[in-house]
């Protein structure tokens, strides 16, 4: 089963300018696509339509846990955000299925030590 949530970003204003100028290479507005591929068990994210990265996990019912083990941002599209938008997209998707989460993945462990409105999910 595959579930999908599609958004449109715009970039952020550069922080050294306060203006808006895309990188070369980079279209200043890229449609974001995050999907919850559940036979893979990973949760994936597209940029224009391509694989951008994804963070898979394992999962138990008793306890019912996800252990995520791996994240990934393809290297043509890092610098972007890719990682965090995947994880938090996985994380929200994890509390709403009702499951805790191990964090077996350096990035995760490190994005919910960041974010502390996840520390509730952390299975112990």
């Amino acid at each position: 089963m595959l579930w999908t949530r599609t958004a449109s970003s715009t970039r952020a204003p550069s922080s050294d300018t306060g203006t808006n100028h895309p990188r070369p290479g980079v279209p200043s507005e890229v449609s974001t696509e995050l999907r919850h591929n559940t036979d893979d068990t990973r949760f994936e994210i597209y940029l224009d339509g391509d694989l951008a990265g994804y963070a898979d996990y394992a999962e138990t019912e008793s306890p019912k846990v996800r252990n995520f083990h791996h994240t990934i941002t393809f290297p043509e599209f890092r610098g972007r955000g890719v990682a965090a938008q995947v994880v938090k997209y996985a994380l929200d998707e994890t509390r709403t299925a009702g499951f805790a989460v191990a964090a077996t993945c350096w990035y995760v462990d490190d994005y919910i030590g960041a974010h502390p409105e996840y520390a509730d999910l952390v299975h112990r």
